[in-house]
């Protein structure tokens, strides 16, 4: 059940909202949070967060003072959680699930979402805030693969470069930047934000500067298939 105390957040969450940013919206005004997660699984439904990590990105900078990383209570699915390298100890000493987002939508608010196939980590925050507070995010998302993809079509890479693979490591050797702390959430988060630097100012020589640019899924021409 729904307490008092989860209504006010999540009335303070959505009311963000309001006045938000539109397609139009210049790049370099967005607040943009990068986000990461690990789970216990691929499963947004059955299986659960373990870490939540993210930092913030506005007009064209890393703040690092407007991060966010937490862990959560997992008593299962050892397994799973020490791939993460995080003991036993460590996960079951963690937030409970209501208690996390309840830390982490008031810093996220209308932040729009940037993550590497950042659907999953979306589709297990919703089914979460879904368990314990009937709703789900209302945040604007952006793939840093789509964002790749379309850079690459529309020319921006040199000497017609192609990125060379689909994963987080392969857009770090394509953009040369380190993956220091990698499979951590805080630190997949600060990776990504360094991509999302560079994918940003390409974004600007090709005229991708508002929102609605940066945020357009990519479509394959076979029949419609988002990448």
């Amino acid at each position: 059940m729904t307490t008092l105390l989860a209504t006010d957040f999540r009335q303070e969450y959505l009311a963000s909202f309001v006045q938000s940013w539109t397609d139009e919206t210049p790049a370099e005004a967005v607040r943009f949070v990068v986000l990461d997660s690990e789970t216990t699984g691929l499963d947004p439904r059955r299986d659960r967060l373990i870490t939540i990590g993210a930092v913030a990105v506005q007009n064209s900078q890393i703040l690092l003072a407007d991060s966010f990383e937490e862990m959560l209570q997992v008593a299962y699915n050892t397994a799973s959680v020490t791939v993460h390298g995080i003991t036993r100890a460590e996960a079951q000493a963690g937030l409970n699930e209501p208690e996390a987002l309840a830390l982490f939508l008031p810093y996220l608010r209308d932040g729009v979402i940037v993550g590497h196939h950042i659907m999953h980590d979306v589709e297990t925050l919703n089914a979460a805030c879904e368990r314990h507070f009937d709703f789900q995010l209302q945040n604007r998302v952006i793939d840093t693969m789509d964002l790749t993809l379309h850079l690459q079509n529309d020319g921006a890479f040199a000497d017609g470069e192609q990125v060379q693979g689909f994963s987080l490591d392969a857009l770090c050797d394509f953009f040369g930047v380190v993956p220091h702390d990698r499979h951590t959430a805080g630190g997949d988060a600060l990776i990504t934000a360094l991509i999302f630097l560079r994918l940003l100012s390409l974004a600007r020589r090709v005229g991708r500067i508002t929102l609605g640019q940066l945020a357009e899924p990519f479509v394959t021409e076979e029949e419609g298939f988002a990448e």
